[in-house]
């Protein structure tokens, strides 16, 4: 618990007032300037004394109405205190608020509703604290302040943006047209009564308890038979390709965070088993369907930056080339692009958040629709779309 006492304006000026009193009182010889000077200087002193004697604490616990808050998305905070003391001063407090959340978490103390509410609104991705809750008193006389935190501090997790996108022209899968591609995950997809062995990896979630009771070992329910496209939506985050991480995000890799949340939710939406993977390899996220699929990949699309070196991108997919690929970068000069093949991927679109002179010529040849990404997100993906129709997709 953190506590600070001070004098205010007017205290300060009330003691500059006391001494000027007694000074003057020498120099003039007027005994009533000594009697003013004294008086002040006690009545500051008592002020003082006042605010710092009461012993005081408190518990405070806080809920914020969204698990998860959205950039831009408004949720509101309540706040419960218990103030325990000789007295119930009248004061201000205010919730200490990151950069990364906006509102005004301030109001008098105590509330008149029994607890203390306000309203934040997302601004920056990230993992941050809310707290402590400062609660500020002064004095009768207004010469004397104390302020002084209370509680622990409660996170909250500020996710990417995610935006409606337009449905694709087709239903692809790794065939081509609109062949579906069966799903060879293990503990993955959607329910089915099949049971399976136990693999090590498996989610404890998809276990069978009734076959696992009647065979007396580990049973899991069975997803590979099941007819689930595959979709994989890459976030490249190689540092060479963004601006260096600063004190403020950089717009064009928030943009690019915001349209791989939306590509991957979009893409699960619309049946495919979605594989979220950065420029390294490293797994970002699976939707097949669960409950907390989506959440488990926009609280880890709310922590990546842009760092390391990207792989070759055929390594990173694997032998069985998925149906829509998305990949998603930022600069992107003729050279990278050159080198940038789908693999085998039947709608390969890629998304840069700058092209340079060269490279969208430079990677259409392999197959990828290109689209450079603006302000709108919604528009980039809409484009792509259209132009997937238009080197000879078949709108469903």
């Amino acid at each position: 618990m953190r506590r600070r006492r001070s004098l205010t304006s007017r205290g300060a000026g009330a003691l500059i007032a006391a001494l000027g009193c007694m000074i003057a009182a020498n120099v003039l010889g007027a005994r009533i300037l000594l009697y003013i000077g004294v008086l002040l200087a006690a009545l500051t002193l008592f002020s003082l004394l006042a605010v710092r004697l009461p012993r005081r604490s408190g518990t405070v616990t806080r809920r914020i109405s969204t698990d998860l808050l959205t950039v831009s998305e408004t949720s509101r905070v309540t706040v419960r205190f218990t103030l325990r003391a000789l007295r119930v001063p009248r004061g201000l407090w205010h919730d200490v608020l990151p950069d990364a959340v906006t509102g005004d978490s301030g109001g008098e103390y105590p509330p008149e509703t029994g607890q203390l509410s306000y309203l934040i609104t997302g601004v920056r991705r990230g993992v941050w604290p809310l707290g402590p809750l400062m609660l500020r008193t002064v004095d009768p006389f207004g010469l004397a302040q104390r302020e002084q935190s209370f509680g622990d501090t409660r996170s909250v997790t500020v996710v990417p943006e995610v935006f409606a996108l337009a449905p694709l022209a087709v239903r692809v899968g790794a065939a081509g047209g609109t062949a579906h591609t069966s799903s060879t995950r293990l503990g993955q997809g959607s329910d089915n009564l099949s049971p399976r062995g136990y693999i090590p990896g498996d989610s404890m979630r998809r276990i069978h308890w009734r076959a696992t009771a009647h065979r007396g070992q580990l049973m899991v329910r069975q997803e590979e038979e099941e007819s689930s496209p595959d979709a994989v939506v890459v976030l490249d985050r190689s540092s060479r390709h963004w601006d260096a991480p600063g004190v403020h995000a950089d717009p064009a890799f928030e943009t690019a965070v915001s349209l791989c949340a939306s590509a991957a939710i979009h893409l699960a939406s619309e049946g495919y088993s979605v594989d979220v993977i950065d420029g390294a390899g490293t797994l970002l996220g699976a939707l097949r369907g669960h409950e907390d699929d989506r959440d488990g990949l926009l609280v880890a699309l709310a922590m990546v930056t842009p760092r390391g070196e990207s792989r070759d991108l055929a390594s990173l997919i694997g032998g069985t080339p998925p149906g829509p690929l998305v990949f998603i970068t930022g600069r992107l000069d003729e050279e990278d692009a050159a080198l940038l093949r789908p693999a085998g991927a039947t709608a390969p679109m890629l998304f840069s958040t700058e092209l340079l002179p060269g490279a969208a010529e430079a990677s259409a040849p392999h197959g990828w629709t290109v689209v450079e990404i603006g302000e709108d997100i919604a528009e980039a993906w809409e484009d792509a779309v259209s132009a997937r129709i238009g080197v000879g997709d078949v709108p469903r």
